[in-house]
């Protein structure tokens, strides 16, 4: 399991990495906001998804795919993706707050989960999955 480096502020963000740790990124809370910085591009998702998702994971039970997509293409059911914007979800719908920035919840999401000691993730190339410690 990594452990964050980083406190979670705008100025000591959390320092991780992708599943397969091919990308690096920042994230950091801003009042009841998740900021996601990943290059030049930024993503907000509601700071409760951690809790929520935490819960969905707990409930669940086993292993679960990630199935990280952009707002833009379609998911496969039962992912972690699928259920970031999913209306049955506690929010009844997205997590990402911005239009046309709201996927991806199931690659940069998990990785903090495990940092914050949430959440057992593997490592694979691809087709990465999660479950809740």
């Amino acid at each position: 399991m990594a452990k964050a480096k980083g406190k979670g502020t705008k100025d000591s963000p959390w320092e991780l990495k992708t599943p397969p740790g091919s990308s690096a990124y920042i994230m950091y809370k801003e009042d009841d906001i998740l900021v996601c910085k990943v290059g030049s591009t930024t993503l907000h998702y509601q700071w409760r998804c951690i809790d929520d998702l935490h819960t969905m994971l707990k409930k669940h039970g086993d292993w679960i795919d990630l199935g990280g997509a952009d707002e833009q293409k379609p998911v496969k059911e039962g992912t972690v993706e699928a259920w970031g914007r999913s209306p049955k979800n506690p929010v009844s719908g997205w997590y990402g707050l911005k239009k046309g920035f709201r996927g991806r919840f199931g690659v940069y999401v998990p990785p903090l989960m495990e940092a914050l000691g949430l959440a057992e993730l593997t490592h694979d190339a691809k087709n990465n999955k999660m479950k809740a410690l």
